[in-house]
């Protein structure tokens, strides 16, 4: 196959952009994007950072480390000029988090002082800590919790991003004397009812679990002093509004509540005005704003062409995330890629959660180089060393497509973003990436039988020969261990007989002597 690139298809080098806060003075009534939000907002100041090397900070898992200032430059803020409690920054500087990011050093001061939050920040901009810090180290000062009646509760729309909340946040709970208990679908009912009777302070839920818990009389939201929305224009779509006002509605009134996203579409307008009080909007590089730091591809090609592509490009060196519609096209690209020598696995919402965080682990640990899943996995994934997203599938609206190009470019890393597009959807995919506001090289394939390097210079694809002759290779090294290991066995075993047989000899002299 051949590979040609249209007039448009040219894209520059990627670059490392630092996220800048954009600070805005928000007057009543406050508008957010599409958001309108009824009652005047106080006006916020991000702290410009002045030039913080980021290493790597995300949603659920961040490090960063400060850069060299000029001579006449101020010194940056630190986590310990925000409010944070001396436990807290001192286990922040011992996971090398010394300098916040533009979101953080905004927002935390403002949720310390108990105020309402709006605020939005990309993918990867590090708004867990945002939220989490400050509700940490309020609910550490004031009060006790009370069996089956948490105080903070942070609402997720999915399993991964809840266990993700909670690993980045337990480690400065620990220090606080604070317990977390993670509640979603897929888990042990039984464990977390449990762990209510005992008292937890603080839940990371997805909206079914926690409904059904309360619906069973093992939790109440009576005496919830903090509230908080992850990935708020999520929970205001896809059929999540009942659930999370149902939820919000049994809240206190006079608490405080945090809604945070990577963009502010959908209902977000209707949950701003029904449960925030004055909040104060941050706003801290849009979604749109994380497409700058990757490459974006548009891939023409005819439906005979679209399974060897998708085994060429996920062949590549390195973790690949493979983005499709249906379960079961997850389910059936993994097993073709397997039988193509490709390390690959599912994800998707039909599994179990046992199974999903398997899967996720051996992504993590290099067992699995290509995972291939529907949008379940675009929310809340955090996986290190993602450099690729293909989507086989096109995505549903640019919303989507943002979020499943978020799993790259982490933190102001670089990655590449590659869409498969079939003649009759070209149309589709170039408005959707127009609404996105990605200018993407537009590339055609020609089908010839035979693999273009060009495929590889974007996007790292390999030859399915090669493939087959690592398969091999690989195949062949494990053999030779097997074989190591079992001449080794062998041989412990004729010890073992040569010593058997003298002890035979041995006892049947004796039983002639006897």
């Amino acid at each position: 196959m051949s590979i040609s690139s249209s007039d448009n298809a040219v894209l520059p080098e990627n670059e490392i952009v630092e996220a800048v806060a954009v600070v805005e003075a928000v007057e009543a009534p406050a508008t957010v994007e599409t958001v309108e939000v009824a009652q005047a907002a106080e006006t916020v100041e991000a702290p410009a950072a002045e030039s913080p090397a980021v290493e790597a900070q995300d949603d659920a898992e961040v490090t960063a480390e400060a850069a060299p200032a000029d001579a006449d430059a101020e010194p940056e803020t630190t986590f310990g000029d925000l409010g944070l409690p001396e436990g807290i920054v001192r286990k922040l500087a011992q996971n090398g988090v010394t300098t916040p990011f533009p979101i953080q050093a905004a927002t935390i001061p403002d949720a310390l002082a108990g105020k309402d939050i709006l605020g939005r920040g990309r993918t990867g901009s590090g708004k867990t800590l945002s939220f989490g810090l400050p509700m940490l180290a309020t609910l550490a000062s004031d009060g006790r919790t009370e069996k089956k009646k948490p105080r903070g509760v942070i609402l997720t729309p999915t399993r991964e991003l809840a266990m993700q909340v909670a690993d980045a946040l337990q480690p400065y709970g620990d220090v606080l004397g604070l317990k977390m208990k993670v509640v979603c679908g897929g888990t042990s009912m039984g464990n977390q009812i449990y762990a209510l009777e005992r008292g937890v302070d603080i839940l990371v839920a997805t909206p079914g679990r926690l409904r059904d818990l309360i619906n069973r009389g093992a939790c109440s939201l009576e005496n919830t002093q903090i509230a908080v929305l992850d990935e708020a224009d999520q929970m205001s779509d896809l059929g999540f509004l009942p659930e999370v006002t149902e939820l919000l509605d049994q809240v206190p009134g006079g608490g405080q509540r945090m809604l945070f996203s990577a963009t502010m579409e959908n209902e977000i307008s209707t949950l701003v005005k029904r449960y925030l009080n004055n909040p104060v909007t941050h706003e801290v590089d849009s979604a749109q704003g994380n497409v700058t730091t990757m490459t974006h591809h548009i891939l023409i090609v005819k439906p005979r062409d679209k399974a060897p592509v998708t085994a060429a490009i996920a062949a590549r060196k390195g973790r690949t995330i493979i983005f499709v519609r249906t379960q079961l096209g997850a389910d059936r690209i993994a097993e073709q890629l397997c039988d193509s020598g490709v390390k690959a696995d599912a994800l998707h919402g039909g599994m179990t959660q046992g199974a999903r965080t398997r899967v996720l682990e051996d992504f993590k640990k290099g067992y699995v180089n290509a995972l291939v899943a529907t949008d379940v996995a675009a929310r809340g994934i955090h996986v290190d060393g993602i450099d690729l997203v293909l989507n086989v599938d096109p995505a549903g609206d640019h919303k989507d497509y943002l979020h499943r190009s978020g799993r790259t470019a982490r933190a102001g890393r670089s990655g590449t973003v590659v869409s498969l597009s079939l003649p009759h959807q070209r149309r589709q995919i170039f408005r959707l990436m127009e609404d996105a506001g990605v200018d993407a090289g537009r590339h055609i394939i020609n089908g010839g039988g035979t693999f273009d390097p060009e495929v590889a210079e974007i996007t790292g694809a390999r030859s399915m020969t090669e493939v087959q002759a690592d398969s091999a290779g690989n195949a062949a090294t494990q053999a030779e261990r097997e074989v190591k290991d079992l001449t080794k066995e062998l041989e412990r075993a004729q010890r073992r007989a040569a010593e058997l047989r003298e002890e035979a000899d041995r006892l049947t002299a004796r039983a002639a002597r006897e």
